[in-house]
């Protein structure tokens, strides 16, 4: 242990205050819900074009475009929720990059695209370095990389975002389906193992994670408080349109590596 906040621990107080949160979560919806909420388009294999604000995208056959819960993390990178002006960031996940581009034009130091998929790991490079481009003070490095796999010893973050495929129900077959959608939960505890077990978060560093109830919602956050980090709500999203209820979450550690 170091000094300072490095050996702080979390209250009685900030603990009874997250498993309150955790149960007060919805549950998981019915299985038949959550698959007719994911079917993926037919044109998921073509080459598309999207657009955020003013920005363009070209996305690869099989590299989703972003939807309503990616957005959550855009908008709140571009207009300072997330904080990472002269921050580390690592964005898991990169996609298309918009999250990338968000952060090196916010100011960010580093700039850390990952993604397990090569092509998203390019069409990150190729928009980064277009919309982009080489900035004072900010450093971009694209990693193909099963979570933090490849990302070197001794990285370390202060701010990261993952919007994790982490949906209950096989909605398809499609290998890109399911890398995009539903792995399952089990993405999100190997995420908090490794970012404990690496020491991968900086002094008073930060994660922010989307998780909807078409996810083990539940069991993902106790097992982050479980992990040793402190839950808050930075958004609750919900739609007219169905049951689906989308958390953004900033979690802390409750006990400093």
């Amino acid at each position: 242990m170091g000094e300072g906040n490095r050996t702080r621990t979390a209250t009685s107080e900030e603990e009874d205050a997250a498993w309150a949160l955790c149960q007060s979560l919805p549950p998981t919806l019915p299985a038949g819900e959550i698959v007719a909420l994911n079917t993926p388009g037919a044109d998921l294999h073509t080459p598309r074009a999207y657009t955020y604000r003013d920005w363009s995208f070209e996305a690869p056959p099989g590299v989703f475009l972003p939807g309503e819960t990616s957005r959550m993390i855009h908008d709140r990178l571009l207009d300072g929720t997330i904080p990472v002006a002269g921050r580390s960031y690592a964005a898991m996940g990169s996609g298309l990059g918009v999250e990338a581009v968000a952060a090196g034009l916010r100011g960010a130091k580093e700039v850390h695209a990952i993604d397990v998929d090569p092509e998203s790991v390019r069409a990150t490079t190729e928009a980064y370095a277009r919309l982009v481009g080489d900035r004072p003070g900010t450093v971009f490095r694209p990693w193909v990389s099963d979570l933090f796999a490849r990302v070197p010893d001794g990285a370390r973050f202060d701010l990261v975002t993952f919007n994790p495929p982490a949906v209950r129900e096989t909605v398809s077959e499609d290998p890109a389906v399911v890398r995009n959608v539903c792995v399952g939960s089990g993405i999100v505890r190997r995420f908090f193992e490794q970012v404990v077990l690496r020491d991968l978060l900086a002094e008073d560093g930060e994660v922010y994670l989307v998780v909807s109830n078409t996810s083990e919602l539940r069991d993902i956050v106790a097992h982050a408080i479980e992990s040793g980090f402190l839950p808050r709500v930075i958004h609750h999203q919900t739609w007219d349109t169905d049951d689906v209820q989308t958390f953004l979450f900033r979690l802390r550690r409750a006990v400093a590596i």
